[in-house]
């Protein structure tokens, strides 16, 4: 098959722990798992000084293009991880998707409807791409070891960490280590050893993904068929990927042969079937998949920490299975680094379990429901899906229930414990309220054009004050807090300030003057109130550390 990308093949040297002493090899924390949570983990506690060993058993990227489509959050996270910018520049930018039933339009949305955010609603990018830009700004930090061809045989945890086996191309060596962070996807290994459940449904239906080469001027737009005159019967999907790549996902039903299915000679007339004789395409690469709703019980086990595909997995329709678990990597990280640092108690990390279980099973609730709508099991799911699509033809109630795939949006932390509710008598509009991530909008500082959330996101708790009330920080504040304050436009501005160019920080976070945020370093809203509080404040933030 044709490749538009070379793939990197990462060094394997000798380990140093197979020369040390027994028993003497130690780290804070591992993580397992070089995919884009794995790297994204170690990357955000590495740039909070924490040392940090990263392992996979692999020696390069993944193959194929995989996880594709990358979510405004994920971006945004990726900004603060060093490398969101590569990503936009190499992929594909998009915000409308179009369902269609039979040639006709029945369906469409617009992921960012309304201006004044830096990131679009969605960048497809194959996933080789992301975990290499990833790659590289790990080997930019110096806390952060990378080690590959190393694979994790044994796991025994313990009250103070785990212990590890670990296979190299030189040999084995065992390691211990305070923390375990475990990346290592959907058949997760590591889970399977330590025999943790992961409970939930496996979808009796297949799917064909054929990523192909060719030069189409189709919109970069998600287009999403049911019962196309190509393929009646089933469902098919598009996707411009970089590179002139496209991705088609097919349908092909619980009775195909996957073995078969790939093959060039039974992919190729599908494809044709689609396009046309007349347009030139090649095959870069195909696979048949079988999808899971399905979760563990608990995402933390003592010491040993589960996160993305390993702890969670959801159909791929919606594009919630990497942008979860890189938003679990941005949960985690601040959580694990205030633990490490002695500022929070270790029970700081049962909040990761609820607050990322929360997340996992909208996800999960939002993905089944799109999974029945397009591979319906009874005679009564079809009848009712096909009396919707072709309602929605004519009747814009019908539209709405059409559900070729709610597209991945983060979560409301709105029940964590961490959060502190508005006070009594105290009213906001918008829908910023505690437990919410953060909204994006244009600012200035000191006269140059930037964006609210590169403006918090130094990974430290943020105080953002609206106009100029005074506010003095206590010194007796559990962790660092950093101030900024935020002035409409044609207010008087002093150094570091942030000017609203367009109002739409004030708009969204209702930020009438003397209004106070608390911002989490995973940019959710901790805690509001319409007028700063030195004793509020402590306990806000005794509250996000479990210290209380």
């Amino acid at each position: 098959m044709h490749s538009t990308y070379s793939y990197p093949k990462f060094d394997a040297p000798r380990a140093p722990e197979l020369d040390a002493a027994p028993g003497t090899a130690r780290r804070p924390v591992v993580v397992v798992g070089a995919g884009p949570v794995g790297l994204s983990v170690a990357i955000d506690l590495a740039q909070r000084g924490q040392p940090v060993l990263l392992l996979d058993d692999d020696d390069t990227v993944s193959v194929g293009s995989r996880g594709l489509c990358y979510a405004k959050r994920t971006l945004e996270i990726l900004d603060r991880l060093g490398c969101g910018q590569p990503v936009v520049d190499k992929g594909v930018t998009w915000n409308v998707g179009r369902t269609f039933l039979d040639t006709e339009e029945v369906f469409s949305f617009d992921l960012l409807p309304e201006a004044g955010h830096e990131r679009p609603g969605m960048v497809n990018l194959q996933q080789y791409y992301l975990e290499a830009y990833l790659v590289a700004r790990a080997r930019e930090l110096p806390a952060l070891e990378m080690r590959f061809r190393h694979k994790v045989t044994q796991v025994e945890p313990h009250g103070a960490g785990a212990t590890l086996q670990v296979e190299t191309p030189h040999g084995t060596f065992t390691l211990a280590c305070d923390w375990l962070v475990v990346c290592d996807g959907a058949r997760s290994p590591v889970r399977s050893m330590l025999g943790l459940d992961i409970e939930g449904r496996v979808f009796r239906d297949r799917f064909l993904i054929a990523d192909v080469v060719m030069k189409a001027d189709f919109p970069a737009e998600r287009w999403f068929w049911f019962d196309p005159p190509f393929h009646r019967g089933q469902s098919v999907l598009l996707h411009r990927e970089a590179d002139h790549v496209w991705r088609i996902d097919f349908q092909l039903g619980w009775e195909a042969d996957p073995d078969e299915e790939r093959k060039p000679e039974r992919v190729i007339p599908r494809i044709r079937a689609m396009l046309g004789d007349e347009r030139p395409f090649e095959l870069e690469w195909v696979s048949v998949y079988t999808f899971q709703c399905r979760r563990m019980t608990n995402f933390r086990h003592g010491r040993v920490l589960f996160a993305g595909d390993a702890a969670h997995q959801v159909s791929p329709f919606g594009a919630r299975g990497a942008n979860s678990g890189i938003q679990d990597a941005d949960n985690l990280g601040w959580k694990l680094g205030a633990v490490l640092s002695d500022r929070a108690p270790e029970t700081l990390l049962d909040s990761y379990h609820a607050e990322r279980a929360f997340a996992a099973d909208e996800n999960l609730l939002n993905s089944t429901r799109s999974t029945d709508f397009i591979t319906p099991k009874s005679a009564m799911s079809k009848r009712f899906r096909n009396a919707v699509l072709g309602l929605a033809r004519e009747h814009a109630f019908a539209r709405a229930l059409v559900n070729s795939g709610r597209l991945s949006v983060p979560a409301t932390l709105h029940t964590s414990a961490l959060v502190t509710p508005d006070r009594a008598g105290e009213s906001f509009e918008g829908w910023m309220l505690p437990g919410a991530p953060m909204d994006d909008a244009p600012v200035a500082v000191d006269g140059q054009p930037t964006w609210l959330l590169r403006q918090v996101a130094a990974g430290e708790f943020t105080l953002l004050v609206f106009g100029d009330t005074p506010v003095t920080l206590p010194d007796d504040l559990p962790v660092p807090v950093g101030l900024r304050r935020v002035q409409r436009l044609g207010s008087a501005t002093a150094p570091g300030d942030l000017l609203d160019t367009e109002g739409h920080l004030s708009r969204r976070y209702d930020g009438r003057p003397g209004t106070v945020y608390l911002l989490r370093p995973d940019q959710h809203v901790a805690a509001r109130w319409r007028a700063f509080d030195a004793d509020a404040l402590r306990a806000a933030l005794r509250r996000s550390l479990a210290l209380q």
